[in-house]
């Protein structure tokens, strides 16, 4: 787990520093002064969590808080002398608070506490031990048996760099919903099919068995579902007049959904950019489930909107750049030799 701390005490920063230090997977990745210093740090950083001081020069925790907590994303623990800024620090984003022992009252039930609590609002695999996380990926490699993509403005070019980095003889079928107008949805998946060299895409049709190694992108004013599942795994599409869903037809959220209801633990999805908030439940139905999201980072996004919802709500297992995301599926999707 990477922490930056935030305290205007240099003594409390060498305190923090020296005995989180001792705990295993943690790795003190900065100990500024103040707000901006730790906003800074955070942009080049990419930390799991920040311990924040309040009454800082330059900056407070109160307004570094709000940067965060609203642009970056980034959990934040207020450590403060006094629990009358309890109230203030929830409500300016916090995602938990204690109280700040004076120097010298430091203990081991205080660090104790504090490293349960990082662990509980920092990402869900930064606070894992290596062993844990290695156990993870032994226990999930290979195991999925759909991949589900949903993306809207700035999109095509988004999924056309995953699919570009998955290479030849992709293990899983996928399905495609991207936000598009009636009439270009043929064009798009032609375009796919050229700069994608190693996958082919093509239209989802009513019926039809979805099979590894292909993606079945929706058309344009239908929702993409899965009717049911075959004895040998793979889905049967299915595509829908049901009502528009915030005003989308296709939407992510649909797709999102039935991928978790037949798939469960074995679903893997991927929201990209996007404006609005579809394919944050659908994102949420998945986890719940069991199953696992990547979403797109706001630093490669066109619109940060979709992948933010889906991370507000809890529906975010993991938030990687573009670059890594092919990656990414590729070692959770190759089984163990």
């Amino acid at each position: 787990m990477k922490i930056i701390i935030a305290d205007d005490s240099a003594v409390i920063r060498a305190i923090l520093d020296q005995n989180l230090n001792k705990y295993p997977n943690i790795e003190i990745i900065a100990a500024v002064s103040n707000g901006r210093r730790a906003i800074q740090a955070a942009r080049s950083e990419r930390p799991d969590v920040v311990i924040s001081d309040v009454d800082m020069p330059e900056m407070d925790g109160f307004e570094a808080l709000k940067v965060f907590s609203k642009e970056l994303h980034v959990p934040v623990l207020i450590l403060s002398e006094s629990d009358s800024e309890r109230i203030t620090a929830k409500q300016s984003g916090a995602d938990e608070f204690m109280i700040k022992p004076k120097p010298g009252q430091f203990s081991t039930d205080f660090f104790d506490k504090l490293i349960n609590n990082l662990k509980k609002i920092a990402t869900p695999t930064s606070c894992m031990s290596d062993s844990e996380k290695n156990h993870l990926s032994t226990e999930m490699k290979g195991s999925y048996k759909i991949l589900c993509l949903g993306a809207s403005t700035g999109g095509p070019s988004a999924v056309a760099e995953v699919l570009s980095g998955l290479g030849k003889n992709f293990p899983l079928p996928i399905l495609y919903v991207q936000h598009i107008e009636i009439g270009s949805d043929k064009t798009m998946a032609d375009w796919f099919s050229s700069v994608c060299r190693d996958i082919h895409v093509t239209l989802a049709t009513n019926g039809e068995e979805a099979k590894p190694g292909y993606v079945y992108m929706a058309p344009a004013d239908k929702h993409l579902v899965i009717d049911y599942v075959k004895s040998n795994g793979h889905p049967i599409l299915s595509l829908s007049d049901e009502e528009p869903e915030r005003f989308l037809r296709p939407a992510v959220n649909k797709l999102f959904r039935s991928a978790a209801q037949f798939y469960k633990k074995t679903c893997l999805a991927v929201l990209l950019t996007g404006m609005g908030r579809d394919g944050a439940d659908g994102c949420k139905q998945i986890t719940d489930k069991g199953g696992w999201t990547i979403v797109e980072d706001k630093s490669t996004c066109a619109v940060f909107g979709m992948p933010e919802a889906a991370i507000q709500v809890g529906g975010a297992k993991e938030i990687l750049p573009r670059g890594e995301i092919a990656k990414r599926i590729i070692s959770l999707t190759t089984k163990q030799a």
